[in-house]
């Protein structure tokens, strides 16, 4: 599904408009990334899941061409656990 498809499933269910929908759409996708930006960033919606930040250590990897060591330097990655319901409907 896609943005727009999620935008349209929005406005449709909820009886509002399209460009309604699109901002209260991008006003979660907001939230969920400023909270995710903080120290110990993390999301829970009951019944669909948890976003999660999570730090990577520096590790070294190889080059798939070549076979070659590389760094991969560490970083911040974001984390879905789903839950309950959310596991159980699928």
């Amino acid at each position: 599904m896609t943005k727009a498809e999620l935008v349209e499933k929005m406005a449709k269910e909820a009886g509002i408009s399209k460009v309604a929908a699109t901002t209260a759409l991008n006003s979660f996708m907001d939230g969920v990334t400023k909270a995710l930006k903080k120290k110990d960033g993390k999301v829970t919606l009951v019944g669909f899941g948890t976003f999660a930040k999570v730090r990577r250590k520096a590790r070294t990897g190889r080059n798939p061409q070549t076979g070659d060591p590389i760094k991969i330097k560490a970083r911040n990655v974001v984390k879905f656990k789903p839950g309950k319901t959310l596991k159980d409907s699928v």
